[in-house]
Formats: C-alpha cells, sequence, structure tokens
C-alpha cells in the first residue's frame, strides 16, 4: 500500500489543469453524496436491531483505508462520510441519481476538455477513494 504521499502525487498527477481540478472540487462531491445517499437504501442485514445498509459499509471501509493512510484526514472524512449520508438519503433518488449523473459527467469533462488524460481511477480503483481525501486536503491542508 502507499503512503499519502505518493498516493497523492499520483493522484494529482492526473489532475494537473485548472479546469479539471475545478470540476473534480464540484463533481466528487456531488459524486460522494449521491453515492451514500443512494446505498443508504440498500438494506444489508440487521444486527442487535439496528439496520446496517450499504451506505454504512462503504463508509467504514473507506474509513479504515483512511486512517491507514492519514489519521488526521480520516477524521474530517468520517464527519463529512456521515453529513453526506445522511443528507443524501434525506434527498429524494432521483435528485440522487440526477447529481450522481451530473458528477460523472463534470469527470469526463475535466478530463477530456481540460486534462486530456484518462482518469486516474482507470489505472487504480484505489483513486475512487483517494479523489475525495484529495479534495478534503484542499480545504483542510494537512499532506503538504
Amino acid at each position: 500500500m502507499q503512503d499519502i504521499h505518493s498516493s497523492f502525487a499520483d493522484y494529482a498527477s492526473y489532475h494537473q489543469t485548472k479546469g479539471n481540478k475545478w470540476f473534480h472540487r464540484f463533481g466528487i462531491p456531488m459524486i460522494m453524496l449521491t453515492l451514500l445517499g443512494m446505498l443508504a437504501r440498500v438494506g444489508i442485514t440487521t444486527i442487535g436491531g439496528v439496520r446496517i445498509d450499504a451506505g454504512m459499509l462503504l463508509i467504514a471501509v473507506a474509513v479504515i483505508y483512511y486512517l491507514m493512510l492519514e489519521w488526521r484526514l480520516a477524521i474530517p472524512m468520517l464527519v463529512v462520510s456521515v453529513a453526506f449520508y445522511l443528507l443524501g438519503g434525506w434527498m429524494p433518488m432521483s435528485v440522487n441519481v440526477a447529481l450522481f449523473i451530473l458528477g460523472w459527467i463534470f469527470q469526463f469533462i475535466g478530463h477530456s476538455v481540460y486534462e486530456h488524460k484518462r482518469p486516474a481511477f482507470l489505472k487504480n480503483v484505489l483513486h475512487l477513494l483517494i479523489g475525495p481525501l484529495w479534495i478534503l486536503n484542499d480545504v483542510i491542508p494537512v499532506v503538504k
């Protein structure tokens, strides 16, 4: 497993232009919000009377990965993830679907129009988890 500096450097190499970065700063949170909102509707099991859904599972797996990379970003990402989970779960499914599609359109506009480079996750699927952390690091600069 790469450390946070290597992961961010690899991810950043696919996101050099201002236009691509702009589209990602809006698209990634949109995708994250709506994905969690949609997954909140997918029940997995009930443990001790508590319903466990796919959104909770994704947050748990992502936060474990983030804790291994950089705990100072993992904690605020947990807070953001829970807020997105609650907001996305509250939003109508049709809004989640529409914003999810728009978020992906933003990603592909950024890469095709501005970056002229394939998305990083096509090389390394873990970049789907690195992207949100990279955006958060812009807001809360922990990793320099």
